[in-house]
């Protein structure tokens, strides 16, 4: 499921990545009635990336749906180098997932979901392991964007001490 570069202009900027699409019948007095749920993760491949899930009858109108959610719902991925900041354990549900930086030339060490976040939000260099009791993509894509959302920058951290840049250099 590769990345593709979006139709619409108003997310021309952004790469979208369709990461599950889950097929939910509903049983009716005529038979089943089919519904698709999608999960789309979209970014620009620099430092903002959006979760959403869209659902829809057909799969094309639910993952527009879902690049819709996600383009709303984008975020700052905080990064030092290629890599992550500092280790962090995000959690959704049952789901839980632990992001640490890696030496540069790495790579996304990672599953299908957790990858696709940290490719299209910039980071090249991470290592990951789903740690919680289930592997739903769902949960697993929350979990990740719930770990994203806690990191914190160097810059950030030292403010919230009450330090400036060179006082932390010679300490």
């Amino acid at each position: 499921m590769a990345g593709r570069k979006p139709i619409n202009a108003k997310t021309s900027e952004f790469t979208e990545r369709v990461v599950s699409i889950n097929r939910v019948s509903k049983v009716v007095k005529g038979g089943k009635r089919f519904r698709f749920s999608v999960l789309v993760v979209v970014g620009d491949g620099r430092s903002r990336v959006g979760l959403g899930i869209g659902k829809a009858r057909e799969i094309s109108e639910a993952v527009r749906k879902g690049i819709d959610k996600a383009t709303k719902n984008m975020i700052d991925l905080k990064q030092v180098g290629s890599s992550i900041p500092h280790p962090i354990i995000g959690h959704f549900g049952a789901a839980e997932v632990l992001l640490r930086p890696a030496a540069p030339g790495t790579g996304v060490i990672a599953g299908a979901v957790v990858r696709a976040i940290m490719e299209l939000g910039g980071v090249k260099d991470v290592l990951t392991k789903v740690i919680g009791r289930t592997s739903n993509p769902v949960n697993v894509a929350y979990a990740t964007m719930a770990a994203v959302k806690a990191m914190r920058s160097p810059e950030e951290i030292l403010r919230l001490r009450g330090k400036d840049r060179v006082e932390a250099q010679e300490a």
